[in-house]
Parts: structure tokens; sequence; C-alpha cells
């Protein structure tokens, strides 16, 4: 779990004197309580953070007190845009924008975005074209890439923003919910426009925290399926060209076999996701029961409200810093990611045992670049502090080279239309007992989904026709 789940940040360290909070805010809007929720972060519309003229007791003379006139107005205007939002539970509109500014600036290494050129985007093309003739081969699944295409980091901010909204919403919504359901009903009734306005500073620290996390990981994701979710549009295998150059950059491998064998697994990945019907809405399934299962720890905020100040609204935001929505560990959320857990392991550790058994005979690197690989996973990749960040969930696959194991003794006893088989019905999957014994799993008895659905269909036309016998 994260601890500072769901955007409300930790709040600054006061500063011991007014220079001190001055050269603090020089060096990045660290100093100062921020009105907004916005730690360490420029506001949205090129807002300064905290820390600028004004002291730690005035945080709008902080805000704006060091803004040139002419620009003020703006800033007002940008702040009265956030204030009215009434979209949703997550203001988008912030979050995308802030995703690509975050892009626009670059990652931490100094590199930054990119158009991707003509030729960058026939090698992936080909790439993926290759790697889907390879795949043929070892496995059942028919290919699920119509287009392959080589995007920016803008370009991923933009395909995968919707994907991100179907994610984070459930939980946003539980969070907004609760900041009006402490109040009771005779209060809320007459505090419906500070009502209004708590849901709209929470939908913009939400949207703030989305747009900086999805920005940053948009520097560090290769294609559009790294952390085991289908972010992208259906049917669209994707490569980050720019990422992938900067993944290789210290693996003295051959730049053409990194994309090559990225580009196996993205198309793997397609193929699963394009013809296992079922198996996108199990995967969000469990990210929404997660999020259904949260009970907000609202003590705090109902202390604050018994003593609130309508015309302070920067006691609010004092308590909204200070942390009183901390999800709990629910039964219901423990068998929710436990769920999404293991679907995730089954998922990479499928990739993973495909994707090697299609590049060990062709490419000198395969075993080098498969534990690469592995070690991201294993260790979250790019998606685990993103994802603890945004609604306090982890996607790592713990146990995907037990996976990859059953998947690989499932080929050798009942050969690729024996395993590709398991995923017609999410009940014939391995379950997590099963990946503690594997061998156990692959000599058992498995039940034929199709062969009961057709058995129950017969005796459904049976019954019919029974009843129209008897008219």
């Amino acid at each position: 779990m994260s601890d500072t789940p769901f955007g409300f940040g930790l709040p600054p360290e006061e500063p011991e004197n007014g220079d001190e909070g001055k050269k603090k805010g020089d060096q990045g809007g660290q100093g100062g309580p921020n009105p907004f929720g916005f730690p360490g972060a420029a506001l949205p519309g090129g807002l300064p953070g905290a820390g600028g003229p004004g002291g730690a007791d005035n945080p709008f003379a902080a805000m704006f007190g060091s803004m040139n006139p002419n620009d003020l107005g703006a800033a007002f205007q940008q702040l009265g845009q956030m204030l009215s939002y009434e979209g949703g539970p997550v203001n988008w509109d912030m979050a995308k924008d802030i995703a690509r500014q975050t892009v626009a600036q670059g990652t931490a290494e100094g590199v930054k975005d990119a158009s991707v050129g003509p030729a960058e985007r026939s090698a992936v093309e080909e790439a993926v074209r290759l790697a889907d003739l390879w795949l043929d081969s070892v496995t059942s699944l028919p290919s699920g890439a119509a287009t392959a295409v080589a995007w920016s980091r803008a370009e991923w901010v933009e395909a995968t923003l919707p994907v991100w909204k179907e994610l984070v919403d459930p939980v946003a919504e539980r969070v907004g919910a609760a900041m009006g359901d402490v109040l009771p009903e005779e209060m809320q009734a007459m505090a419906g426009p500070l009502l209004g306005m708590m849901r709209s500073m929470g939908g913009a620290m939400f949207g703030q925290q989305i747009g900086q996390a999805v920005g940053t990981l948009a520097g560090e994701v290769v294609g559009s399926t790294d952390i085991g979710l289908p972010l992208g549009p259906a049917g669209k295998a994707a490569l980050l060209p720019l990422n992938i150059e900067a993944f290789g950059k210290d693996l003295g491998v051959p730049s053409d076999e990194i994309r090559l064998y990225l580009a196996l697994r993205e198309a793997a990945h397609q193929r699963l996701f394009a013809h296992v019907p079922w198996l996108r809405s199990h995967l969000f399934g469990a990210v929404e029961g997660y999020a259904r299962g949260i009970k907000v720890d609202t003590s705090k905020l109902e202390e604050v409200v018994g003593q609130l100040d309508p015309s302070n609204p920067e006691q609010l935001q004092e308590a909204l810093q200070g942390g009183m929505f901390q999800p709990q560990d629910t039964p219901e959320q423990k068998a929710a990611l436990a769920r999404l857990e293991t679907a995730l392991a089954l998922v990479e550790g499928w990739v993973d045992a495909v994707v090697h058994e299609a590049a060990k005979p062709r490419l000198t690197s395969a075993d080098a670049l498969r534990e690469t690989l592995r070690r991201r996973r294993a260790s979250g990749g790019p998606a685990e502090q993103t994802f603890a960040t945004l609604i306090g969930l982890e996607l790592r696959p713990r146990r995907l080279r037990d996976a990859s194991r059953l998947w690989a003794s499932l080929t050798d006893a009942r050969g690729v239309d024996g395993r590709d088989g398991l995923w017609e019905h999410p009940d014939m999957l391995p379950t997590a007992s099963d990946l503690d014994d594997p061998d156990g799993f692959v000599h058992r008895e498995q039940l034929d989904f199709s062969e009961i659905d057709k058995m129950l269909g017969e005796a459904a036309e049976k019954r019919e026709q029974d009843g129209d016998d008897t008219k």
C-alpha cells in the first residue's frame, strides 16, 4: 500500500523563517503550505508552487505574490476553472495537460520527447510483422495486432488516458463520496457550495497527481502492454522507439534484437487480449473490486467538519494534506488483490514462456533479454509506483517465474493447443495454489468447458422443443 494514496500528499515542512521559506520556494516550490495540494510541482497553467513573497502565514500571497501582474488575471482564471470543474471524480482535462507538460520537460536523464520519424515507424512495423510470424509456430492463438504503430511519449499519453480513466475513476469516486458523506443530511443541504468546492478540489488533486504519474510513466514504458494490462486501443501493437533506445543503452545488445524481442512481447500480449474475450474484464474487474472494498477512514474528516470555518478554505486543504483518507485492509480488498496478482502472473508467465520459445532459436541475446525483462516486471516495473500512488494498488506479478515454469510444463505435457486451450474459460486456469504444485496441475484431468456448454445448449433446445409440442 502507498503511504499517501489517492492524491492527498503529506503536508510540506514549515520553514523556520521567511527567508528560508523564500529560498525553498525558489528551488522548486517546496516551502510554505500550498492551498491546493500540489506538493513539489508547478500548478497547471503555469501557476507557481507556494514559497513566494508573503510568507507561510498567507498561502494565497505565497502563491501569487511573486507573479507578474500581467499574469495574475490568467492565474485566477485558471484557478476558477480548477474549482468549477464538475466532470467527475477526476479532473481529466488537468491530468492530460500535466501529463503532456511532464512529457515535454523530458526524463530525469534529460532525454526529451521527439516525433517518430519514417525510418523508426518502418522499423517498428517490420519488427511486429516478423514477431507475429515467429509467434505463429509457438501458440495456437492467432495474431491480435491489426496494425503496428510507433508512438512518441506524447502519443502514448493520448492513447492510454481512456484506460487510465477506467482504472482510476472507481477509486476516486469512493474517496470523493466520503468528502460529503461525513456531513449530516441537514448540513449537506446548507453546505452545498462548500461540498462542490471540496469535490472540485479533490478532482483537481487527483488530476494533478495522475497527470504527473502518467507523464513520468510515458518516459519509461516501451509499449502499450508493459504493465500487463491493455492500455492502448484494441488490435494496435505499439512500441516507443525513444524509450526502447534508452532501455537498451547499457545492455550491450544490438538495437534491432532489442526491438524485435520487445515486439515479440507486445505481439504476444495482443494475441492474448484479442482472443481471450473475458480476460480484459477479469483484470479490470479485480481493480474495481479493490475499489469497492475501500473503507475510507473519515474520523479525522468528521473532526475537522465539526469545527470547519466556511470562510477559511485553507483549513480544509490542511486537513486533506494531513492524510485523512487512509484505505483499510479489508477482506474484499485482499481477495481482489490476490485475484489480480494471480491473473497478472498467469498473463506475464504465458507471454514470457511463448516469447522465449520463439526467440531462443533465433536471437543470441534471448536469454539475457528475458532475464532483464523478468527482473523489471518482478520488481514491479515502471507501473508499480504509479498504481501505488494513484489507487494504493501494486501491479506486481510476484509469481512470474512460477507461472512461466507452469506454462512451459503444460507445453511439454499437453502441447501448444492443450496449453492455450486453458484460456477458454477463467475456471480452467491455474490458481494461486496450482502455482505451488505445478506438476499436480499439469497432470490433473481438466474439465472440457466446450463440451459442457454444448450439452447445456442441447438441453435448452430440447426444453424449447418440448414446450412447443405441448402447445
